[in-house]
């Protein structure tokens, strides 16, 4: 080990070294690897990220080793202390067990030692948890899903730390801890362990990595292939209404990687679990890579995993934080310790991609093993070039034929529409069919909601999902998407939904002035066809690109039609007249509807429709085709929420009674700033003087921007043809025009 290099940027830190207590015999072999160790250490002190990635953990891992062990008896739910002490030990004990590796000293050992034999003495009497939420209650966990994170970090710290250990010591905790807590979350939980699902993802992974540190074949297999036999019924719900077993359902590792991934790396519950399940999803397929090479695990299905990493990344805004689509908690993002690992890893045993590296540099950290080494160094040598997202098309659905998700990007990000026409999304999906959400430069101008929860936060639910993640945020009526006759899509009904997924109509990107995206979808509501289109366009008459929103509705009966959008910001202007009550009222009774007050209600406009609204500097201006019996809803979320589980966030809808088929026809136009330093106002009203609908019939939908200099834009879209090589043409006031593909724009 060359000490005197490391002791340059770690002597403050303090280090005491010492030689293994025994040579080491085919351990580490999990993340960790024996000549990855040596090339660590044989760096220490040359690799300015590594290092202090390094120093990083080791300031935390002497921090609560100095404070001693604790191991209580478990009670609490997410949040609580329990819950977090028992959390904060598995990842410091894995923390610890890389220190020991690389620092060569004994004292790192030693806590793992006494930390693991403190659970063995308490694991072999625990009883279930006594939180009895859900379906699978754990026993250090209220749920046997945070007991798999705990063997997941545990066994690399056991493996860490194997050769440290006597043959005696070694087979006490195997005997008494690891093998029976393997048996626990897999043998005695199937309807945890043999579902396709993140939470089956955690337990495969840590009965499989156990199994490797201990060379067990059977707890191996019953990772990669499932329990044969689980004695489950067809059609059992978890908390979360998603479906235990279907019929003919494929278990284990690999039904894991092949159902839930797209070819496109797109994992179908939505980034935000796309990101909690890729941890355990790469240290397995490290951890089989490194034991068992010829199965290919690292590289199943072409590679989907490295694919999913850099699906993820362009699943971000413009500050690394991932779309909320479905069930996710905004804010998080690609800095999270789980991208870290994730895109590490994509580097290193990807292409070495150097625009990863950039991502790497301002995760400011890298994974302590060779390719966060490798990553660092690479760094340090200068070879990171800028990650530039683009637009993107993301399929869904294991064969890539379930919708997706289509990305349209102008510029360095500074307008981001993310269009999602998905599958459903597993047991966290939302009834969201065609819905939207807008970002400039990563700040939200019409929002998707997220979920309703906050995690770990025990004052809350237990840190667990609040009752209105179900009222509320799943509902089709907090997203920016068409709500029929007050309810949801597909009646809100989990079963139906699952069995369903919008069509791609199409997505072009080519063209850096007009990018599209459309999707049809005929299931959500039965006997009505919705199809949506929406254009990113940059005109050399308007200041910045704005979106083009075209939403037609083909469908058997007359409805009531509500289509909100949920801007960020505060009212500037409107061009219609509206009532406000002097007592609020919910917009509805259920579906949603009940936690919308209504803050105020007019009529639209005849012709147009305008509302605008201030965020962080910026003007956006809506513009809508509207007749004068539309009416017009502003509304808030709060109703019926006495414990203030949701945001007070607002909403404009436009609603249209007794109707059979129509078209909403809409423009999202950002212009202009405000500056609170200068109170200087820039270019803070619309360039659009009228919006129009010039053309309407089966084939084609044609719309025309005029400008307030009088100048004219035209967008039509072929609503039947979508070929890319069919011609048409159509005649609008007189003038014919023709072109290739399913739209115009000139």
């Amino acid at each position: 080990m060359n000490i005197k290099k490391f002791s340059l940027t770690m002597l403050a830190v303090g280090i005491s070294l010492s030689s293994f207590a025994s040579e080491a015999k085919g351990h580490p072999n999990l993340i960790l690897t024996e000549p990855g160790v040596e090339r660590m250490r044989d760096n220490l002190g040359e690799v300015p990220l590594f290092d202090k990635s390094l120093a990083t953990v080791k300031q935390e891992v002497d921090a609560e080793i100095a404070m001693g062990i604790d191991t209580p008896i478990p009670k609490d739910f997410s949040g609580g202390y329990t819950h977090q002490r028992h959390k904060q030990n598995f990842f410091i004990a894995q923390k610890a067990g890389v220190l020991y590796q690389v620092l060569e000293d004994e004292k790192y050992a030693k806590y793992i030692r006494d930390m693991l034999f403190q659970y063995e003495a308490m694991y072999k009497d625990l009883p279930l948890h006594p939180q009895e939420r859900s379906y699978s209650r754990g026993k250090l966990f209220w749920q046997c899903l945070n007991d798999s994170n705990w063997l997941v970090y545990m066994s690399q710290a056991y493996d860490a730390i194997y050769n440290y250990l006597s043959a005696d010591e070694r087979k006490t905790l195997e005997d008494n801890l690891f093998r029976p807590f393997a048996d626990f979350i897999s043998l005695e939980n199937p309807q945890f362990f043999n579902r396709v699902h993140n939470h089956s993802t955690w337990g495969i992974a840590a009965v499989g990595m156990i199994g490797l540190v201990m060379n067990d074949e059977e707890l191996i297999q019953r990772a990669l292939y499932g329990i044969e036999d689980d004695g489950l019924e067809v059609g059992g719900k978890d908390n979360d209404g998603g479906t235990i077993k279907v019929e003919g359902q494929r278990k284990g590792f690999f039904a894991n990687l092949e159902e839930p991934f797209s070819p496109d790396g797109y994992y179908t519950e939505g980034p935000y679990y796309q990101r909690y399940a890729m941890y355990p999803f790469l240290i397995l397929a490290l951890a089989m890579e490194n034991n068992r090479p010829d199965l290919k695990v690292l590289q199943h299905k072409d590679n989907v995993l490295l694919k999913g990493i850099n699906a993820l990344l362009n699943l971000s805004d413009a500050d690394g934080e991932f779309f909320p689509l479905n069930d996710a908690q905004k804010g998080m993002s690609y800095k999270k310790a789980s991208l870290v690992t994730a895109v590490d890893l994509a580097y290193f045993y990807g292409e070495k991609d150097p625009r990863l590296l950039s991502v790497v540099e301002k995760q400011g950290e890298v994974l302590l093993q060779e390719s966060g080494l490798e990553a660092a160094i690479d760094i340090r040598d200068g070879k990171a070039v800028p990650f530039v997202k683009s637009s993107v098309n993301l399929s869904d659905g294991p064969n890539g034929d379930q919708g997706g998700v289509g990305i349209l990007r102008y510029g360095n990000e500074d307008l981001t529409l993310v269009f999602k026409y998905a599958a459903q999304g597993l047991s966290h999906g939302h009834y969201d069919k065609l819905s939207f959400s807008l970002y400039e430069k990563g700040e939200e101008v019409l929002q998707d909601y997220g979920l309703a929860r906050f995690v770990n936060i025990g004052q809350k639910g237990g840190g667990n999902y609040l009752k209105e993640n179900t009222t509320w945020a799943k509902t089709t009526i907090a997203h920016n998407t068409l709500s029929i006759n007050g309810t949801k899509h597909f009646d809100g009904e989990y079963d139906v939904a699952s069995q369903h997924h919008s069509e791609l109509f199409t997505f072009n990107a080519e063209d850096d002035n007009v990018k599209v995206v459309s999707a049809t979808e005929e299931n959500a509501y039965p006997g009505t066809l919705m199809h949506r289109t929406m254009a990113v366009i940059k005109d050399e008459n308007f200041e910045k690109p704005f979106v083009l929103d075209i939403l037609r509705v083909d469908t058997d009966k007359k409805n009531q039609y509500d289509l909100p959008f949920y801007y960020m910001g505060q009212i500037i202007d409107k061009n219609f007249t509206h009532e406000s009550p002097t007592t609020l009222s919910p917009f509805g009774e259920d579906n949603g509807y009940q936690h919308l007050f209504v803050e105020g209600k007019g009529n639209a406009s005849e012709g147009n429709t305008k509302f605008q609204w201030l965020q962080h500097g910026k003007y956006y201006t809506l513009t809508t085709v509207t007749n004068a019996e539309d009416e017009v809803y502003l509304t808030r979320i709060g109703a019926n929420d006495p414990d203030f589980n949701l945001r007070r966030d607002a909403a404009i809808t436009l609603r249209r009674n007794d109707t059979q088929d129509t078209l909403f026809v809409s423009v999202v136009e950002p212009h202009g700033s405000y500056s609170p330093v200068s109170e200087s106002s820039i270019n803070s009203r619309s360039s659009i003087k009228n919006l129009e609908v010039v053309f309407n019939n089966d084939d084609y939908t044609g719309v025309r921007i005029t400008d307030v200099k009088g100048d004219t834009q035209l967008f039509i879209i072929a609503n039947r043809d979508n070929d890319s090589s069919a011609k048409h043409k159509v005649e609008i006031d007189g003038k014919s025009y023709s072109w290739v593909g399913p739209f115009f724009y000139m």
